[in-house]
């Protein structure tokens, strides 16, 4: 198998690896970087557990081959806080109770960040119509537009 030596900013830091010409961002992610806030759900871009932020836009990266990254930059949903301080999605998300099991919520959460990032002041529908292709099989999805629409009514003073 051909290796391939990339670089790219995770979360902040440059990162130089010899990976597969194969491997998957999310692997890497996950096995290479130990962060495991990236989650494998399906494996077939079906669920967004797996969403990271690449250039700011969210992606899969259980869709992505690393190699694809080299040059860019990278974040994580253990990115978007800085030091101790949750980024205000990520506290709008607890206050809201838009956590349930937790396993969709980094996607969840990685995928309202860059809507917000995007549209600052969405409507219901906007929300629902960006997080659509994020899946949740415990809630009714009401909390998590509350908590996006939290943060956008925040951001807006």
């Amino acid at each position: 198998m051909d290796k391939h030596e990339i670089e790219f900013t995770l979360n902040g830091k440059k990162r130089r690896l010899t990976i597969a010409a194969n491997e998957l961002l999310l692997n890497v992610i996950r096995d290479d970087m130990a962060l495991t806030g990236t989650k494998y759900g399906c494996g077939i871009g079906e669920c967004a557990a797996c969403t990271v932020l690449v250039e700011g836009q969210a992606m899969l990266a259980c869709m992505l081959l690393a190699v694809s990254v080299n040059g860019k930059n990278i974040t994580t949903v253990e990115g978007l806080s800085k030091g101790n301080e949750l980024a205000p999605i990520q506290q709008a998300f607890i206050d809201k109770g838009a956590i349930q099991c937790g396993f969709c919520t980094p996607g969840m959460v990685l995928t309202s960040h860059a809507l917000l990032t995007e549209n600052p002041s969405p409507t219901e529908d906007d929300i629902r119509d960006y997080l659509r292709g994020n899946h949740c099989r415990c809630t009714g999805y009401k909390a998590i537009v509350q908590a996006v629409q939290s943060c956008a009514k925040a951001n807006k003073q």
